[in-house]
């Protein structure tokens, strides 16, 4: 009868009284070992359909993925964890606006959660849209948006007609994944030597399904 390791993990490997069989010998120590790897799989649709049936996941399971470049560990809850930060994704401009400075973009978190960063203008380096109305100026995939609406103050540079400079505006993000901006009536002028902009570094959000 076959033993189990000296480290309580469950891999079997044969011992000399049993019946000599290679391939089922083999089968039951590879088996038992590629489990407790780091499995490897073209995509998540892959790991799907790999991971089903008799070989379906188990708490503790460790993958990556190749195309989404991501590390997840399998928990208790039979969901999976994101155990490194994934790649930054572009953002899909509206009409009128394009990155400014900090590579504008949006990325899972490991642990859960997404953030955002960069700097955004408007394509012409003009005044921000500044008629107290909330304007969309981006967006993100709809799984990776939040549950509900979520309202952030996020950094800026731009003055008012009247040539005071502000430092905050407010950034919006939607279910659907959309991003919008608002800034005061009469507040979104450029400053001398650059652009008006307002950034997205420090927005952090739970997508739905991970709240």
């Amino acid at each position: 009868m076959p033993k189990s390791d000296s480290y309580s993990q469950g891999v079997q490997y044969p011992v000399l009284g049993d019946a000599p069989d290679i391939e089922v010998q083999l089968q039951t120590l590879v088996n038992g070992f590629v489990p407790r790897l780091v499995m490897r799989f073209a995509d998540a649709n892959a790991r799907a359909a790999a991971l089903s049936g008799g070989t379906k996941p188990v708490p503790g399971m460790i993958t990556y993925l190749i195309a989404e470049d991501r590390w997840e560990g399998r928990q208790a809850d039979n969901t999976w964890l994101l155990l490194s930060d994934g790649p930054w994704q572009p953002l899909s401009f509206k009409t009128g606006y394009n990155a400014f400075k900090g590579s504008p973009g949006w990325r899972r978190k490991a642990g859960g959660g997404v953030e955002l960063r960069g700097q955004i203008k408007r394509t012409n380096d003009g005044n921000l849209n500044d008629s107290s109305d909330l304007i969309a100026f981006a967006s993100i995939p709809k799984s990776a948006a939040p549950a509900a609406l979520r309202v952030f103050l996020t950094p800026t540079r731009r003055q008012t007609i009247s040539g005071v400079t502000r430092h905050t505006a407010r950034v919006e993000v939607t279910s659907d994944g959309a991003l919008s901006y608002f800034v005061e009536a009469g507040g979104g002028v450029s400053v001398p030597g650059g652009p008006a902009w307002f950034g997205l570094d420090g927005i952090q959000f739970s997508p739905a399904g991970d709240d």
